[in-house]
């Protein structure tokens, strides 16, 4: 298997930038707790690219309305197709918010319409176990965003396995800080992204 390389998709419309330290963070946690190999930088992929076909793992997140091109749409559905994963996070963290209306609109044009994940999926013990579903995130529990816990994930499926993963919890804002500061926190707030990464890579 070739090194794990956490790639961040730019798409013309929006703000695709909005959470630049999240690859450095995941890729710190995914060293930290687990013995796979890690490109020690992150890519940036432009979602029209060929060069994504490369890769089987890709981020995407924002603030504003998304709107992919037919070329961006073409690119997504051919490299789901081939078996990548996408996981998408929600930068608002609000359900009325642009940002979700448009990329859910987006999402079920290319992948189907999204579906609710079940606390047993096994996403949610592939490696950590999170027996409630997804970990909530300070932001919501603050109060922020739409002023909802979101309890669930959504997810859309390919060959009966997940290659969609969309999430309202602004993981996003959760997991954008230097993973240096990670000595200030009693638990490691970004297990989570772990077994998004070792799901995707394994399933």
């Amino acid at each position: 298997m070739s090194p794990f390389t956490f790639v961040t998709l730019q798409y013309e419309s929006g703000d695709w930038d909005s959470a630049p330290l999240v690859a450095a963070n995941v890729i710190d946690a995914v060293v930290r707790h687990t013995s796979l190999e890690v490109t020690p930088a992150g890519r940036q992929v432009a979602l029209g690219s060929s060069e994504l076909l490369g890769y089987p793992f890709a981020f995407l997140t924002g603030h504003l309305p998304v709107r992919f091109t037919a070329q961006e749409r073409a690119g997504l559905r051919t490299w789901l197709d081939r078996g990548g994963f996408l996981f998408v996070d929600d930068h608002n963290h609000d359900v009325d918010g642009i940002f979700h209306k448009t990329v859910v609109e987006e999402l079920a044009a290319v992948a189907g319409p999204l579906s609710r994940l079940p606390t047993n999926h096994p996403l949610y013990r592939v490696h950590f176990q999170w027996p409630d579903g997804p970990p909530n995130t300070s932001h919501e529990l603050n109060g922020w965003g739409d002023n909802l816990v979101h309890e669930y994930l959504q997810g859309a499926s390919r060959a009966g396995r997940l290659s969609v993963l969309y999430s309202n919890k602004d993981y996003s804002s959760e997991w954008n800080f230097h993973p240096d500061n990670k000595r200030f926190y009693a638990i490691d707030n970004t297990r989570f992204a772990v077994n998004v990464v070792v799901y995707a890579l394994t399933r």
